[in-house]
Protein backbone atom coordinates (compact mmCIF):
# COMPACT_ATOMS: atom_id res chain seq x y z
CA UNK A 1 0.00 0.00 0.00
CA UNK A 2 1.46 3.11 -1.09
CA UNK A 3 1.82 6.33 1.23
CA UNK A 4 -0.41 8.21 -0.57
CA UNK A 5 -3.67 5.76 -0.07
CA UNK A 6 -2.73 5.87 3.76
CA UNK A 7 -2.83 9.73 3.98
CA UNK A 8 -5.60 10.55 1.89
CA UNK A 9 -7.69 7.38 2.01
CA UNK A 10 -7.60 6.53 5.07
CA UNK A 11 -8.28 9.95 6.01
CA UNK A 12 -11.20 10.21 3.53
CA UNK A 13 -12.73 6.77 4.40
CA UNK A 14 -12.33 6.99 8.65
CA UNK A 15 -11.58 10.31 9.56
CA UNK A 16 -8.63 11.18 12.02
CA UNK A 17 -9.66 12.19 15.56
CA UNK A 18 -6.54 13.49 16.43
CA UNK A 19 -4.05 11.07 18.04
CA UNK A 20 -2.72 12.19 21.24
CA UNK A 21 0.91 12.34 21.72
CA UNK A 22 0.99 10.29 24.76
CA UNK A 23 0.48 6.72 24.34
CA UNK A 24 -1.42 6.20 27.42
CA UNK A 25 -4.03 8.87 26.44
CA UNK A 26 -4.47 7.89 22.61
CA UNK A 27 -7.34 5.17 23.17
CA UNK A 28 -7.70 4.39 27.03
CA UNK A 29 -11.93 5.60 26.29
CA UNK A 30 -12.60 3.67 22.97
CA UNK A 31 -15.52 1.59 23.46
CA UNK A 32 -15.74 -1.49 21.27
CA UNK A 33 -17.47 -3.76 19.89
CA UNK A 34 -16.81 -6.30 23.31
CA UNK A 35 -20.54 -7.10 23.71
CA UNK A 36 -21.05 -9.41 21.19
CA UNK A 37 -19.71 -12.61 21.90
CA UNK A 38 -18.89 -15.50 19.11
CA UNK A 39 -20.04 -18.71 19.68
CA UNK A 40 -18.23 -21.58 20.05
CA UNK A 41 -17.38 -23.13 16.34
CA UNK A 42 -17.36 -19.92 14.53
CA UNK A 43 -16.12 -19.93 11.18
CA UNK A 44 -12.45 -18.52 10.41
CA UNK A 45 -11.58 -16.57 7.66
CA UNK A 46 -7.70 -15.67 6.19
CA UNK A 47 -7.18 -13.04 3.97
CA UNK A 48 -3.39 -13.80 2.83
CA UNK A 49 -1.91 -16.83 1.80
CA UNK A 50 1.85 -15.74 1.17
CA UNK A 51 3.07 -16.72 4.85
CA UNK A 52 3.89 -20.37 6.37
CA UNK A 53 1.40 -19.25 9.41
CA UNK A 54 -1.81 -19.72 6.77
CA UNK A 55 -1.37 -22.77 6.97
CA UNK A 56 0.40 -24.09 10.47
CA UNK A 57 -2.48 -21.82 11.83
CA UNK A 58 -5.03 -23.92 9.54
CA UNK A 59 -3.71 -27.12 10.59
CA UNK A 60 -3.93 -26.89 14.49
CA UNK A 61 -7.90 -24.62 13.88
CA UNK A 62 -9.00 -27.79 11.58
CA UNK A 63 -7.12 -30.59 13.52
CA UNK A 64 -10.38 -33.24 14.23
CA UNK A 65 -8.88 -33.60 17.64
CA UNK A 66 -8.51 -30.25 18.77
CA UNK A 67 -8.59 -29.24 22.37
CA UNK A 68 -11.85 -27.37 23.81
CA UNK A 69 -9.38 -24.35 24.33
CA UNK A 70 -9.61 -23.43 20.93
CA UNK A 71 -13.34 -23.62 21.18
CA UNK A 72 -14.05 -25.26 17.92
CA UNK A 73 -13.14 -22.55 15.74
CA UNK A 74 -12.41 -23.88 12.09
CA UNK A 75 -10.61 -21.71 8.71
CA UNK A 76 -13.51 -22.40 6.33
CA UNK A 77 -12.45 -19.82 3.68
CA UNK A 78 -9.50 -17.77 2.97
CA UNK A 79 -8.25 -15.02 0.03
CA UNK A 80 -4.90 -15.45 -1.53
CA UNK A 81 -3.57 -12.13 -2.14
CA UNK A 82 -0.49 -11.13 -0.02
CA UNK A 83 2.28 -9.29 -1.30
CA UNK A 84 2.97 -8.09 -4.58
CA UNK A 85 6.30 -7.63 -4.96
CA UNK A 86 8.21 -9.16 -2.09
CA UNK A 87 9.62 -12.25 -3.83
CA UNK A 88 9.78 -14.11 -0.90
CA UNK A 89 6.01 -14.03 0.03
CA UNK A 90 4.88 -13.77 -4.01
CA UNK A 91 6.84 -16.83 -4.62
CA UNK A 92 5.08 -19.15 -2.15
CA UNK A 93 1.52 -17.86 -2.72
CA UNK A 94 0.61 -20.79 -5.04
CA UNK A 95 1.83 -23.49 -3.41
CA UNK A 96 0.33 -22.23 0.20
CA UNK A 97 -2.99 -22.40 -1.96
CA UNK A 98 -2.82 -25.86 -2.36
CA UNK A 99 -2.00 -26.67 1.16
CA UNK A 100 -4.91 -24.84 2.23
CA UNK A 101 -7.14 -25.94 -0.28
CA UNK A 102 -6.33 -29.80 1.03
CA UNK A 103 -7.02 -28.91 4.15
CA UNK A 104 -10.90 -28.26 3.36
CA UNK A 105 -10.63 -24.44 3.47
CA UNK A 106 -12.75 -22.48 0.73
CA UNK A 107 -10.67 -20.23 -1.79
CA UNK A 108 -12.63 -16.83 -2.66
CA UNK A 109 -11.71 -14.00 -5.05
CA UNK A 110 -12.18 -10.86 -2.84
CA UNK A 111 -11.85 -9.95 0.89
CA UNK A 112 -15.90 -8.90 0.41
CA UNK A 113 -16.45 -12.50 -0.52
CA UNK A 114 -14.31 -14.14 2.49
CA UNK A 115 -16.22 -11.60 4.75
CA UNK A 116 -20.03 -12.83 4.00
CA UNK A 117 -18.67 -16.58 4.68
CA UNK A 118 -17.35 -15.97 8.05
CA UNK A 119 -18.09 -14.93 12.03
CA UNK A 120 -13.91 -13.54 12.49
CA UNK A 121 -10.41 -12.84 10.33
CA UNK A 122 -7.08 -13.30 10.44
CA UNK A 123 -5.23 -10.74 8.42
CA UNK A 124 -1.98 -13.00 7.53
CA UNK A 125 -1.00 -11.21 4.28
CA UNK A 126 2.93 -10.83 5.16
CA UNK A 127 2.97 -7.63 4.12
CA UNK A 128 2.60 -5.10 6.63
CA UNK A 129 2.11 -2.12 3.62
CA UNK A 130 -1.09 -3.85 2.63
CA UNK A 131 -2.64 -4.33 6.31
CA UNK A 132 -4.65 -1.05 6.42
CA UNK A 133 -5.98 -1.59 3.08
CA UNK A 134 -7.17 -4.90 3.62
CA UNK A 135 -8.05 -4.15 7.59
CA UNK A 136 -10.97 -1.58 6.62
CA UNK A 137 -13.78 -3.50 4.52
CA UNK A 138 -13.49 -6.63 7.71
CA UNK A 139 -13.84 -3.10 9.98
CA UNK A 140 -16.27 -1.72 8.28
CA UNK A 141 -18.07 -5.09 8.71
CA UNK A 142 -18.42 -5.82 12.46
CA UNK A 143 -15.70 -8.74 11.86
CA UNK A 144 -12.63 -8.99 14.95
CA UNK A 145 -9.98 -9.12 13.62
CA UNK A 146 -6.38 -10.25 14.51
CA UNK A 147 -3.49 -8.90 12.31
CA UNK A 148 -0.10 -10.61 12.43
CA UNK A 149 3.21 -8.98 12.64
CA UNK A 150 4.00 -6.74 11.60
CA UNK A 151 0.94 -5.44 12.17
CA UNK A 152 2.41 -2.07 9.42
CA UNK A 153 5.29 -1.31 7.70
CA UNK A 154 5.30 1.83 9.60
CA UNK A 155 4.44 3.69 12.68
CA UNK A 156 2.24 5.79 11.47
CA UNK A 157 0.63 3.02 9.63
CA UNK A 158 0.28 1.07 12.95
CA UNK A 159 -1.86 4.43 14.59
CA UNK A 160 -3.92 3.96 11.28
CA UNK A 161 -5.04 0.82 11.44
CA UNK A 162 -6.25 1.63 15.47
CA UNK A 163 -7.92 4.93 14.59
CA UNK A 164 -10.25 2.56 11.93
CA UNK A 165 -10.65 0.50 14.65
CA UNK A 166 -11.70 2.89 17.09
CA UNK A 167 -13.74 4.22 14.41
CA UNK A 168 -15.76 1.48 13.73
CA UNK A 169 -15.76 0.30 17.48
CA UNK A 170 -14.49 -3.48 16.42
CA UNK A 171 -11.37 -4.61 18.52
CA UNK A 172 -8.12 -5.56 16.89
CA UNK A 173 -5.15 -7.81 18.34
CA UNK A 174 -2.01 -8.54 17.58
CA UNK A 175 1.51 -9.98 18.87
CA UNK A 176 4.09 -12.37 17.88
CA UNK A 177 3.96 -15.73 18.85
CA UNK A 178 6.86 -15.25 21.06
CA UNK A 179 5.05 -13.35 23.53
CA UNK A 180 3.66 -16.87 24.75
CA UNK A 181 6.90 -18.30 25.86
CA UNK A 182 6.11 -21.04 28.21
CA UNK A 183 8.02 -19.69 31.32
CA UNK A 184 7.56 -15.79 30.79
CA UNK A 185 4.12 -17.33 32.86
CA UNK A 186 6.51 -17.11 35.85
CA UNK A 187 7.41 -13.82 35.66
CA UNK A 188 3.28 -13.00 35.53
CA UNK A 189 3.07 -15.21 38.72
CA UNK A 190 5.37 -12.80 40.55
CA UNK A 191 8.35 -16.19 40.83
CA UNK A 192 10.99 -13.30 40.37
CA UNK A 193 9.72 -10.17 42.07
CA UNK A 194 9.36 -6.89 40.52
CA UNK A 195 11.12 -7.24 37.04
CA UNK A 196 13.60 -4.51 37.06
CA UNK A 197 15.42 -5.11 33.53
CA UNK A 198 15.63 -7.50 30.93
CA UNK A 199 17.75 -8.42 27.81
CA UNK A 200 15.68 -9.95 24.71
CA UNK A 201 17.42 -11.59 21.16
CA UNK A 202 15.97 -12.10 17.82
CA UNK A 203 16.43 -12.64 14.39
CA UNK A 204 16.32 -8.89 13.21
CA UNK A 205 16.84 -10.27 9.08
CA UNK A 206 15.51 -6.47 7.00
CA UNK A 207 13.12 -6.24 4.59
CA UNK A 208 13.57 -2.82 2.04
CA UNK A 209 9.78 -2.39 2.21
CA UNK A 210 9.43 -2.25 5.99
CA UNK A 211 10.75 0.25 8.94
CA UNK A 212 13.74 -1.85 10.27
CA UNK A 213 12.99 -3.94 12.73
CA UNK A 214 9.48 -4.08 11.81
CA UNK A 215 10.17 -7.08 9.62
CA UNK A 216 11.37 -10.00 11.88
CA UNK A 217 13.22 -7.84 14.77
CA UNK A 218 9.59 -7.43 16.29
CA UNK A 219 9.74 -10.85 17.44
CA UNK A 220 12.95 -10.27 20.23
CA UNK A 221 11.34 -6.53 21.24
CA UNK A 222 7.65 -7.94 21.58
CA UNK A 223 9.38 -10.46 24.55
CA UNK A 224 10.76 -6.88 26.11
CA UNK A 225 7.81 -5.32 26.28
CA UNK A 226 5.96 -8.88 27.74
CA UNK A 227 8.41 -9.13 30.57
CA UNK A 228 8.55 -4.96 30.96
CA UNK A 229 5.27 -3.78 30.04
CA UNK A 230 4.81 -0.27 28.89
CA UNK A 231 6.76 2.76 30.26
CA UNK A 232 9.65 3.00 27.95
CA UNK A 233 10.53 6.96 27.63
CA UNK A 234 13.85 6.77 25.44
CA UNK A 235 16.10 4.45 23.02
CA UNK A 236 19.18 4.29 21.27
CA UNK A 237 21.03 1.94 19.28
CA UNK A 238 24.60 0.75 18.35
CA UNK A 239 25.95 -1.69 16.07
CA UNK A 240 28.88 -4.36 16.91
CA UNK A 241 30.14 -7.14 14.99
CA UNK A 242 26.61 -8.30 13.18
CA UNK A 243 24.58 -7.43 15.88
CA UNK A 244 22.60 -4.66 16.87
CA UNK A 245 21.93 -3.86 20.77
CA UNK A 246 18.99 -1.46 21.41
CA UNK A 247 18.70 0.19 25.10
CA UNK A 248 15.52 1.32 26.15
CA UNK A 249 15.13 3.32 29.61
CA UNK A 250 12.03 2.71 31.20
CA UNK A 251 10.08 4.46 34.14
CA UNK A 252 11.90 4.08 37.61
CA UNK A 253 15.08 3.64 35.06
CA UNK A 254 14.63 0.14 34.28
CA UNK A 255 16.84 -1.14 31.48
CA UNK A 256 15.51 -3.40 28.83
CA UNK A 257 17.37 -4.33 25.78
CA UNK A 258 16.75 -6.05 22.51
CA UNK A 259 20.28 -7.66 20.56
CA UNK A 260 18.97 -8.17 16.90
CA UNK A 261 20.62 -11.11 15.11
CA UNK A 262 21.06 -9.46 11.43
CA UNK A 263 22.57 -12.71 10.38
CA UNK A 264 18.95 -14.70 10.54
CA UNK A 265 20.43 -16.89 12.86
CA UNK A 266 17.14 -18.63 14.58
CA UNK A 267 17.73 -17.92 17.98
CA UNK A 268 15.42 -16.27 20.44
CA UNK A 269 15.74 -15.74 24.26
CA UNK A 270 16.34 -13.75 26.80
CA UNK A 271 17.09 -13.10 30.42
CA UNK A 272 14.79 -11.00 32.97
CA UNK A 273 16.31 -9.45 35.74
CA UNK A 274 13.66 -9.40 39.79
CA UNK A 275 14.36 -7.98 42.95
CA UNK A 276 13.99 -11.63 44.10
CA UNK A 277 15.99 -13.96 41.47
CA UNK A 278 16.61 -13.44 37.45
CA UNK A 279 15.35 -16.14 35.12
CA UNK A 280 15.97 -17.25 31.87
CA UNK A 281 13.69 -16.93 29.06
CA UNK A 282 12.93 -19.33 26.03
CA UNK A 283 10.96 -21.32 23.82
CA UNK A 284 10.68 -24.19 26.29
CA UNK A 285 9.27 -27.83 24.71
CA UNK A 286 6.02 -26.89 24.29
CA UNK A 287 6.36 -23.91 22.35
CA UNK A 288 4.94 -23.45 19.40
CA UNK A 289 2.07 -21.70 17.59
CA UNK A 290 -0.66 -23.27 19.74
CA UNK A 291 -0.08 -20.83 23.02
CA UNK A 292 -0.69 -17.84 20.43
CA UNK A 293 -4.08 -19.11 18.81
CA UNK A 294 -5.68 -19.90 22.48
CA UNK A 295 -5.21 -16.13 23.12
CA UNK A 296 -6.95 -15.26 19.69
CA UNK A 297 -9.70 -17.45 20.36
CA UNK A 298 -10.25 -15.85 23.79
CA UNK A 299 -9.99 -12.48 21.97
CA UNK A 300 -12.63 -13.71 19.23
CA UNK A 301 -14.90 -14.67 21.84
CA UNK A 302 -14.94 -11.95 24.25
CA UNK A 303 -13.69 -9.11 22.49
CA UNK A 304 -11.00 -8.18 24.25
CA UNK A 305 -7.41 -7.84 23.22
CA UNK A 306 -4.98 -9.62 25.56
CA UNK A 307 -2.28 -6.62 24.69
CA UNK A 308 -3.81 -3.73 24.69
CA UNK A 309 -3.35 -0.54 21.60
CA UNK A 310 -1.02 1.07 24.15
CA UNK A 311 0.76 -1.48 24.61
CA UNK A 312 1.01 -2.19 20.87
CA UNK A 313 1.66 1.04 19.96
CA UNK A 314 4.42 1.60 22.47
CA UNK A 315 6.46 -1.51 20.60
CA UNK A 316 6.15 0.00 17.20
CA UNK A 317 7.41 3.27 18.52
CA UNK A 318 10.59 1.27 20.04
CA UNK A 319 11.36 -0.03 16.56
CA UNK A 320 10.92 3.53 14.88
CA UNK A 321 12.82 5.20 17.80
CA UNK A 322 15.70 2.90 17.39
CA UNK A 323 15.87 3.65 13.58
CA UNK A 324 15.78 7.18 13.97
CA UNK A 325 19.05 7.14 16.76
CA UNK A 326 21.18 4.70 14.13
CA UNK A 327 20.30 7.67 12.09
CA UNK A 328 21.24 10.20 14.41
CA UNK A 329 24.85 8.50 15.19
CA UNK A 330 23.10 6.53 18.40
CA UNK A 331 22.03 9.33 20.54
CA UNK A 332 18.67 8.57 22.28
CA UNK A 333 15.49 9.73 21.25
CA UNK A 334 12.14 9.78 22.71
CA UNK A 335 9.28 7.99 21.84
CA UNK A 336 7.02 11.08 22.50
CA UNK A 337 8.98 12.52 19.84
CA UNK A 338 8.71 9.65 17.53
CA UNK A 339 5.02 9.53 17.82
CA UNK A 340 4.54 13.08 17.46
CA UNK A 341 6.35 12.34 13.74
CA UNK A 342 4.35 9.56 13.26
CA UNK A 343 1.17 11.95 13.80
CA UNK A 344 2.47 14.60 11.41
CA UNK A 345 3.17 11.95 8.45
CA UNK A 346 -0.74 10.45 9.32
CA UNK A 347 -2.21 13.98 8.82
CA UNK A 348 -0.20 15.01 5.85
Amino acid sequence: MTKSYKRRNFIKNVGIAGIGLAITSNFGGISLNREKRIPQGSRIGIIGLDTSHSVAFTKIFNNPSAADDLGGFRVVAAYPKGSNDIEASVSRIAGFTKEIEALGVHIVSSIEELINKVDVVLLETNDGRLHLEQALPVLKAGKKLFIDKPLSASLDGVLAIFEAAKKYKVPVFSSSSLRYFENVRDIEMGKIGRVTGADTFSPATLEKTHSDLFWYGIHGVEMLFTVLGTGCKTVSRVFTDGTEIVIGIWDENRIGTFRGLRSGKPDYGGIVFGDKDVLRINPGKDYGYRSLLVKIVEFFQTGKSPVSPEETIEIYAFMAAAEESTRNKGIAVSLESTLKKARQILND
